[in-house]
Parts: structure tokens; C-alpha cells; sequence
């Protein structure tokens, strides 16, 4: 019984985005799961999402899921209750635009949105 407790311990203390992670790095950038390009908003201030409505549609919240958290990555509670992941304090998108992994349509547009980069 002992050595299933120490397993147990063992996994739950395993780092926070592994295999199934909502986010990674890819070729200096982070993308979401699905290897889409993952963007922030400038009017997003002291760790709130400021993008709802038509805004969250074009750019879709990346959900932080139920894995566990690490810094840099944390999670806010959207206004509708739901889970978005953040990046240094910065809430997290994809961008509707973006159709293929590697996109970046989204960067800098109306000099607000930008890719999250090294």
C-alpha cells in the first residue's frame, strides 16, 4: 500500500503542461493544442479578460482545461464562468482567422493583439 501512495504522490506532483497540456512552445511561439498560434490582448489589464461577445468569437479564449497549473501559466474565471488560461498574467486567445498551425494572422492587428513569444 505504501509504494501505490508514493506513485500517487509521485504523479500528482508531475509538471503542469505535460502531453495534454492547452498550450506549448513551438519555433519560439506558443500554440494551443492543435498547434494554432496563441495571442494577447492589450486591453486585457490587471489579469481580466476584456474580450467578450463578437470579440471572444473572433478570437476564442484558450480554456485552461484541468491540468494543473505552474508559473508563468495560471487561469482566470471569465465573466460566463468559464476557465481561460493566462500567461504571465496575461489571458490567453486564438484567432478565428487562423486557419493552419503556424498562422499568425492575428499579430498586431489593430496594434492590440500579438503573439506570445519568447
Amino acid at each position: 500500500m505504501r509504494s501505490v501512495s508514493f506513485i500517487l504522490a509521485a504523479l500528482l506532483a508531475t509538471p503542469v503542461l505535460a502531453a495534454d497540456a492547452p498550450v506549448h512552445k513551438s519555433d519560439g511561439m506558443l500554440v494551443d493544442a492543435k498547434g494554432m498560434t496563441v495571442y494577447t490582448f492589450d486591453q486585457d489589464k490587471g489579469g481580466k479578460s476584456s474580450c467578450t461577445g463578437q470579440c471572444a468569437e473572433n478570437w476564442p479564449p484558450v480554456a485552461a482545461g484541468s491540468t494543473r497549473l505552474e508559473s508563468p501559466y495560471s487561469s482566470i474565471t471569465r465573466e460566463d464562468g468559464t476557465k481561460q488560461l493566462t500567461y504571465k498574467g496575461k489571458p490567453l486567445y486564438t484567432f478565428s482567422k487562423d486557419k493552419s498551425p503556424g498562422d499568425k494572422k492575428g499579430d498586431k492587428v489593430k496594434d492590440m493583439w500579438h503573439v506570445v513569444s519568447d
